[in-house]
């Protein structure tokens, strides 16, 4: 393998550069100094996570002393993200060593049908290009912005929040299909269908029972929905207070702008705007939103966004594009649509494309708005009522109450819900409760 190297000069800081090449049975160390021709490379295989750091820590000292090294040479160490996600990165950097994590996507390969990869060839790879990143020539590698161990642990509770509803969505479907494979269309979703197929009242279309075998496994399944409602339920609960203050105040804010509701604006909050960005070009990128041209000589073809980043993100910003043009017509997003589809008619395919570009002029406007406070230009924001309302009644049941037969699972999102018949529900059950209180 080519390994070019430029070596260190007299007015080049030294630096002791350290690659890691991470897998689940071993760990390959490359180190270079800039003063060799070819890096050093080592195998740690400790079974443990704690042991098989210590190792390199071990191995880097030993290689400062194998060089001669003077003391308190810069260290620096890299490797990409992955798996093992930022611990190593904040466990070295506890012990006074600078630490990279970089995407691996970012990273320049030869371009052969087929080249040789190993492990020690591409921690290698890896040691060359942080020396080079070292130096300035930043476009060698990406680096990835590692976050506080509360944002990180933060981001969870609307990961598993999502889980939770795709478990419960899950095992409705399964009972349905079983269901309808013997001719039954019962109603899986009533809350009395657990009971029913507990007494065996669940019938075949031809009024026959339930085999013995398919009746057990439709009740753990029920069981199984049970639990997860359950842990849905406990989650949604506690799942504003139990966030730091900071993302509160994110929150608090994004659910004040039309068209973002308490959902979308937790998920922006921890899975977006935890970091802090310098322009929008880094806002736009970070969310995989901007186009990738490809322009050679006379190829010009338009490749689509890079679809890189937090995908999470990106397809909230497309549906809450889709909500902003419903619950903001005024503003100036809104306008620019408006504009851009307005001689396309039927074509529906020309107003998806647009919204990704509405999509990536949302997310930097709500950068903006969280950065320095400016409202994005035509947008209304909510009366503090509407945001009270926004905050108590989200997600409500009213199933208990023996003067409102309805259940309301979707959240009030905008204002624009004050003229619709759920507003309505909540400001009579509110007066209700009022007049039972006083009465």
């Amino acid at each position: 393998m080519r390994t070019d190297q430029t070596f260190t000069t007299a007015r080049e800081e030294l630096v002791l550069a350290v690659s890691l090449e991470l897998a689940s049975v071993k760990w390959k160390v490359a180190l270079h100094d800039g003063r060799r021709k070819k890096p050093a490379v080592h195998t740690v295989a400790q079974p443990h996570a704690a042991a098989r750091l210590q190792a390199v820590l071990s191995l880097i000292e030993a290689q400062k002393g194998k060089w001669s090294l003077p003391e308190g040479v810069r260290g620096v160490v890299i490797y990409e993200a992955g798996q093992d996600a930022f611990w190593i990165s904040r466990a070295l950097q506890a012990r006074h060593l600078e630490c990279y994590v970089v995407d691996s996507a970012s990273i320049p390969v030869e371009r052969h049908k087929r080249r040789a990869k190993t492990d020690r060839l591409d921690a290698i790879k890896l040691v060359i290009n942080l020396r080079a990143w070292l130096r300035g020539e930043r476009d060698r590698m990406h680096v990835v912005h590692v976050p506080s161990p509360q944002d990180e642990a933060s981001r969870q509770l609307m990961r598993d929040r999502g889980q939770l509803q795709k478990e419960v969505l899950q095992h409705r479907d399964r009972m349905r299909k079983l269901l309808a494979t013997l001719g039954c269309w019962d109603e899986v979703d009533h809350k009395a269908f657990a009971g029913r197929l507990t007494r065996d009242e669940v019938r075949c279309h031809d009024g026959s029972a339930l085999l013995r075998e398919l009746r057990e496994r439709l009740l753990r399944e029920c069981e199984r929905l049970a639990l997860a409602q359950q842990q849905l339920a406990a989650l949604e609960k506690t799942r504003h207070a139990s966030l730091p203050a900071p993302a509160r105040e994110r929150i608090d804010r994004l659910q004040r702008l039309k068209a973002i509701g308490p959902i979308g604006a937790s998920r922006l909050a921890l899975e977006l705007f935890w970091r802090e960005f310098h322009n929008r070009r880094q806002v736009g990128a970070c969310v995989g939103l901007v186009p990738q041209p490809f322009d050679s000589e006379e190829s010009q073809v338009d490749q689509g966004i890079s679809k890189q980043g937090n995908r999470r993100v990106r397809a909230l910003l497309i549906e809450m594009a889709w909500s902003w043009l419903r619950y903001q017509p005024g503003s100036a997003l809104t306008h620019w649509f408006n504009q851009r589809t307005q001689g396309t008619g039927p074509n529906r395919r020309a107003r998806r494309i647009a919204i990704v570009a509405v999509a990536r002029r949302l997310a930097v406007a709500v950068w903006r708005y969280l950065k320095d406070g400016l409202v994005p230009e035509g947008a209304q924001l909510k009366s503090v009522r509407a945001s009270k309302i926004l905050q108590q009644r989200d997600h409500a049941r009213f199933r208990n109450s023996k003067h409102w037969r309805f259940e309301v699972t979707m959240p009030v999102r905008t204002l624009g819900y004050q003229h619709s018949r759920f507003y309505r529900w909540v400001m009579l059950l509110e007066k209700f409760q009022r007049n039972a209180h006083t009465g």
